[in-house]
């Protein structure tokens, strides 16, 4: 018996969808050629969904109603989403949710079974078109023949299906699975690669997820290949664009999407970033975001709304899509990820092998993020009380394309979470090792001794043994009244930290930052590194490079603008 659009069934879809890709995620990765052939679109959609999935089951602890399940699925997507299908799919799912919203603010009336039946089916009618049209809008030049061709397919075969929602939901599957079936027409890296549109091939995987929830029944998924792909040289289908300006059904597809490789015949080359972050910023500023971003870079995507953002693009300087970001609001959960080769060249692209070996680091601030990015790291940025999952620096490791991964934690607490990561990594056949870097400042040492040059247990151990020969302090304001190793601070005290134990109770940052810097230095010395925090007071570096240069002879001082939460962090070496 069909199973009515309610809490219960977005539920049983988010988890149904979970598993698919969960099952098909190695399928999707393997067929990941557009935009960037890095191998990660599955696994991308799958923490995506899994985040959402979370987010669901959190909400079905109340009694939601079906717009409040779609509303919580979408959330999840958001604030989860990863790479370019995962943040597209976040939209698709807010399209829906904004529909189903609407509907019910709408007041839409449920009287009996056959006229609930009916409602519920034009209801996902409409949900179904209205995300198809929020993706498109959200990416800023579209192309034919990717996830954006599935989604406006399945919105058009349940735009022409009769019955309850259940058809609705199965004609989209179809239509979608046509599309899917077509993309190789449409997009000639994917006819040249031999496969179908890997994102399209999720948001598939996911409508078969739907249909099963509403159905009992999840039809088969689709082949990875181009099994129906036009000849060469046959006239191929024309896309939305065309339609809608009134081409004839031949005419060729050429225009079909601007910006980025929107006939594949740039896909050797591209920016050399991928930068992603959630953004908090008001609805007016994300306009003038788009455009600087857009002229920056290509693949860029922002979704969301009502004040949180997420955030994609590639570009050519990391720095810059991030200030971008800090301009129109508060970026946080900031992810930069190197291709793997120089400017103007993607790793995984015909052009060139893999890196040899990769540096992922976890880091508290954009600053950080920006600097370690430009040593060729990837990096995965948290907020303070918001530690990275284990799958999120796991996919961190794997999306790098390299066989071999060097992982910075930067933080004691993330031990386990690191080691958890590294496995996960193993068992995808990556060689993976840690080195304990309890600080950033610690991080910035080991990164300036790497050499991918090296073998990868010679790099281990230098990277490890700079590290190692870095002390690490910290200057923080108290939060609250605590005990600490220097006695009761009180809530707005200033603490300074020396190996992640308080050494200094104060309350001017400048003498707590001397002093603190001063013990460090009284055991010996030859490199001061100040990390500047979001906190610190106006002239903080400078106040202590010159006592550095009074007090301590001989001992060199660098300065970072880190953008991290508190006044500063501090190394020796």
């Amino acid at each position: 018996m069909p199973q009515p659009l309610d809490a219960a069934a977005v539920r049983d879809w988010c988890a149904q969808a979970l598993d698919a890709l969960g099952r098909n995620r190695e399928t999707i990765d393997a067929i990941n050629v557009y935009p960037v052939a890095d191998s990660d679109t599955g696994t991308n959609l799958y923490l995506t969904v899994e985040s959402a999935a979370r987010a669901v089951e959190a909400a079905c602890a109340g009694r939601p109603t079906p717009a409040q399940a779609v509303r919580a699925m979408a959330h999840g997507a958001l604030i989860g989403a990863r790479g370019n299908s995962g943040t597209i799919l976040a939209q698709l799912l807010r399209g829906m949710a904004d529909e189903l919203g609407a509907r019910e603010d709408g007041g839409r009336g449920r009287g009996e079974a056959a006229g609930a039946a009916e409602d519920d089916a034009e209801l996902l009618r409409c949900a179904l078109r209205r995300a198809a049209d929020s993706a498109r809008a959200a990416v800023a030049h579209p192309v034919d023949g990717t996830v954006l061709t599935v989604a406006d397919a399945a919105a058009e075969g349940a735009r022409d299906a009769g019955g309850d929602c259940a058809a609705v939901a199965r004609a989209a599957w179809a239509a979608a699975r046509a599309a899917l079936d077509a993309t190789p027409g449409r997009l000639p890296v994917l006819a040249r690669a031999g496969v179908v549109d890997a994102g399209g091939y999720g948001l598939v995987t996911v409508l078969g997820a739907l249909v099963g929830a509403l159905c009992g029944e999840r039809p088969a998924d689709p082949p990875a290949g181009a099994s129906r792909a036009p000849a060469p040289g046959a006239p191929q289908p024309p896309c939305r664009e065309a339609r809608e300006s009134g081409a004839a059904e031949g005419a060729p597809a050429a225009g079909c999407g601007t910006g980025g490789a929107a006939d594949g015949a740039d896909a050797s080359g591209g920016p050399a970033y991928e930068v992603v972050y959630l953004l908090e910023a008001d609805d007016a500023a994300v306009g003038a975001l788009r455009a600087r971003l857009d002229a920056l870079g290509d693949s860029l995507v922002v979704v969301g709304g009502d004040g949180l953002w997420n955030v994609h693009v590639h570009v050519d300087h990391a720095g810059a899509a991030v200030e971008a970001g800090i301009e129109a609001g508060r970026p946080f959960r900031i992810g930069i990820t190197h291709f793997g080769g120089a400017p103007g060249r993607r790793a995984g692209h015909a052009a060139g092998p893999p890196p040899p070996r990769a540096v992922v680091a976890v880091v508290p601030g954009d600053g950080l993020a920006e600097l370690c990015a430009e040593a060729g790291a990837t990096t995965v940025t948290v907020r303070p009380g918001e530690p990275p999952a284990s799958g999120e620096l796991a996919q961190a490791l794997r999306r790098t394309g390299a066989p071999e991964v060097v992982l910075l934690p930067n933080d004691p607490e993330l031990r386990h979470t690191a080691a958890a990561a590294a496995e996960q990594a193993r068992s995808g056949g990556l060689r993976v090792a840690i080195v304990p870097t309890r600080s950033p400042v610690q991080g910035i040492a080991a990164l300036a001794v790497h050499e991918p040059g090296r073998r990868f247990d010679e790099d281990v151990v230098a990277m490890t043994a700079a590290a190692g020969a870095t002390r690490y302090g910290e200057v923080c304001v108290a939060e609250r009244q605590a005990w600490t190793t220097a006695g009761v601070c009180q809530a707005g005290d200033v603490l300074g930290l020396i190996e992640g134990d308080v050494a200094l109770i104060g309350a001017e940052p400048a003498a707590v930052a001397a002093a603190v810097l001063d013990r460090m230095l009284s055991g010996g010395g030859e490199l001061v590194t100040l990390v500047v925090g979001a906190d610190a007071p106006e002239g903080l570096a400078a106040h202590l490079e010159e006592h550095v240069r009074r007090s301590h002879l001989a001992v060199d001082t660098l300065v970072h603008e880190g953008r991290q939460s508190g006044p500063l962090l501090i190394g020796v070496e």
